[in-house]
């Protein structure tokens, strides 16, 4: 698969080549919005070509001709193809989105010589993270991506924006700061930041620094993530955006840390030393997540909650550390990144509709938009698990993986899922009873919903529904990204080939004190030369 490599880096290529184009024709906001929509949909098409490359086994780029670990590595397996695929597929959706809400509101509420190169930013931010083959790219990764969700999530300069932007902003560096420190304790421990190397060499470290680098990575991914008691940030934050800058932070930004926790649990940390404490923190993850959309009377806030509720669900399966909790973990993620985005979309056109967002001000949307209505009930309904959508399918698959356990906190987690989804339902019914059927305390403003923003949460419905259709395909392609995560030299072997690549030396790298240092034998079967010129291990 060697000639397709040159797939693997357009992910990351294309938007910022993209997003310096919008830059500099940011007085031609009209060849701004053409370059971002073929940018985006170019990245979906090339999602789609390595989700069936990676079929066949990782696909990987050596950064510069130079191979891991003395190069950088971008690396594409199912996992990493599967979520670049929904992610582009989602971005692409709420940037449609959001031109026709420019377009509309005479650009003022979204800046667009602002609003492009920063999307696009952000776009290139998310398939760094997911393709990056070692930590400290996956660092860089985030970085991108924060950065430009600090522009994206103050547009509009009110105060309110730049109230939560700060909370967000403190947050994120306090979470990047841990990152940053865990990186270099990990280097330092074992020479190398390449996560196939990792994994060789973690095992053979001492276990208590092991653990220690473990819960250092698991807290920074976990603030990331929003697993409770790291969550608190969240729904202060994401509710004060515009419609979609909200929507897209819902979808993606979370599952960037759940991906990074899956990785990192998956490929370096084998021994389940935190699955027992993974698993209690999904279980408070899912119950107060969901205890708290229950208490909430403005929808976006709803939305907020049950988002870090269902992120107990992904920890769950990963918790499980089985290949069928795994690949319902995987399948639930792509799941959620469609439905959850979809659902705040919808609530921008609520806003839009009926003026607010409170609960308390709204009614009657069933009678005077019953397309709304309809936009709304499908994905609240799969975000609700209510057989057949995915989100029902999804959640069978963790039930079922956790009675397959079959250990008593196990079965407790199997309990906490469908108190959680029956709470889900519960709050979901309400927000639909008050928004939709009861009758408005007041009479709702005289406002048309435009079919430019109409039309693409209609497709991102259509796309939840297609999920439901492909469930049986989709649900055996997570299957067996689990069963390449959990064997971990199908990942090792396509990084650290035995012959290299390109310029570098899989075999050069700087030994590591403390660990067994015997020579590699080389290609030709005799030991590496000792004496010979090496390079730094590591990325630089």
């Amino acid at each position: 698969m060697s000639e397709y490599t040159w797939l693997v880096p357009l992910p990351v290529v294309m938007p910022l080549f993209a997003a310096g184009l919008t830059l500099a024709l940011y007085r031609h906001p009209r060849a701004q919005r053409v370059i971002s929509v073929l940018a985006l949909s170019l990245m979906v098409a090339v999602g789609v070509g390595l989700l069936f490359l990676a079929d066949s086994g990782p696909v990987v780029v050596d950064i510069g001709g130079w191979a891991a670990p003395v190069g950088i590595d971008l690396v594409a397996d199912r996992l990493s193809s599967l979520m670049l695929t929904v992610s582009s597929t989602v971005m692409l959706c709420v940037l449609l989105y959001s031109l026709g809400q420019g377009i509309t509101d005479g650009d003022e509420a979204a800046p667009v010589s602002i609003y492009h190169p920063t999307y696009l930013v952000l776009a290139a931010g998310v398939s760094n993270a997911f393709l990056a083959g070692d930590l400290f790219n996956l660092y860089v990764g985030f970085e991108i991506l924060l950065a430009a969700s600090y522009v994206l999530l103050t547009l509009g300069g009110t105060g309110e924006r730049i109230r939560a932007g700060s909370i967000y902003v403190i947050v994120a560096l306090l979470s990047s700061i841990i990152f940053l420190v865990a990186i270099a304790l990990v280097y330092a421990a074992t020479g190398t930041v390449n996560l196939a190397q990792l994994a060789q060499r973690l095992p053979e470290i001492d276990p208590g620094v092991a653990l220690v680098l473990q819960l250092l990575l698991l807290l920074a991914f976990g603030i990331k993530a929003a697993i409770f008691p790291l969550s608190a940030w969240l729904p202060d934050s994401y509710p004060t955006a515009p419609a979609p800058v909200t929507a897209v932070f819902a979808g993606l930004l979370t599952k960037v840390g759940v991906y990074a926790i899956m990785r990192t649990q998956t490929l370096l940390f084998t021994d389940g030393r935190l699955d027992t404490l993974l698993m209690w923190l999904a279980l408070a993850t899912m119950v107060i997540g969901i205890l708290g959309a229950v208490a909430q009377s403005d929808i976006k806030r709803l939305l907020s909650f049950t988002l870090v509720s269902h992120i107990g669900y992904m920890l769950f399966g990963i918790a499980l550390a089985s290949q069928a909790g795994l690949g319902a973990s995987i399948f639930y993620v792509a799941h959620h990144i469609t439905v959850q985005t979809t659902l705040f979309l919808v609530v921008g056109l609520v806003e839009r509709r009926g003026g607010s967002t409170s609960l308390d001000r709204l009614g009657g949307l069933a009678k005077i938009a019953p397309g709304l209505a309809i936009l709304f009930f499908i994905p609240a309904m799969n975000l609700a698990g209510i057989p057949p959508l995915s989100g029902f399918l999804g959640k069978v698959g963790l039930l079922e993986a956790g009675v397959a356990q079959g250990t008593t906190l196990a079965y407790t987690l199997v309990v906490g899922s469908v108190v959680t989804s029956l709470l889900t339902l519960y709050a979901i019914v309400k927000a639909w009873n008050k928004a939709f059927w009861q009758t408005p305390p007041e009479p709702l403003p005289d406002a048309t919903l435009p079919g430019s923003m109409v039309g693409p949460t209609a497709a991102l419905v259509g796309v939840g529904l297609l999920l439901t259709v492909v469930a049986g395909p989709l649900y055996s392609y997570s299957d067996r990204a689990a069963a390449t995560m959990q064997d971990t030299s199908q990942y090792i072997d396509a990084v650290l080939g035995p012959d290299g690549r390109g310029e570098g030396d899989s075999t050069d790298s700087v030994p590591n004190p403390g660990i067994d240092n015997t020579p590699v034998p080389s290609p030709s079967g005799t030991p590496a030369d000792d004496s010979s010129e090496t390079t730094d291990g590591g990325d630089s």
